[in-house]
């Protein structure tokens, strides 16, 4: 697992959104995420902090929720298209969850509490769900 605290620094207006909410308990990911994909179609520069539970929406071979809920790895699939390519894990997060950076279904730099501070730091727009 790499943790760093070294976070690149972007130009202001850059927008950060912290997921902390996981898969199916409730809308508030799938808000997040939507949020996240409208700003960048908009030209907005974004970035993904999973954190918590939201950290879970990372898992690959996710279903669907229990309700017929969609998953999230087909949105987590589009976030390329949207030029969306700093996404960050905190890394006491995937730990309590027994989660290894590597092993996820996107590309991810997990970070730790100083890293976490930076990245809020760094971001002109912080939107949390």
């Amino acid at each position: 697992m790499t943790v760093t605290t070294s976070v690149d620094e972007g130009p202001a207006g850059e927008l950060l959104v912290i997921l902390r909410h996981g898969p199916h308990s409730g809308i508030a990911l799938k808000e997040g995420l939507d949020a996240a994909l409208v700003a960048a179609a908009f030209g907005r520069r974004v970035s993904l902090l999973f954190m918590g539970s939201g950290v879970a929406a990372l898992m690959p071979g996710q279903g669907k929720g229990p309700l017929d809920q969609k998953g999230t790895l087909p949105t987590l699939d589009m976030l390329e298209m949207y030029d969306i390519d700093r996404c960050y894990a905190d890394s006491a997060s995937l730990e309590a969850l027994d989660m290894s950076a590597d092993a996820l279904a996107i590309d991810v730099t997990a970070v730790d509490s100083g890293g976490v501070a930076q990245l809020m730091a760094c971001h002109s727009l912080v939107m949390t769900f």
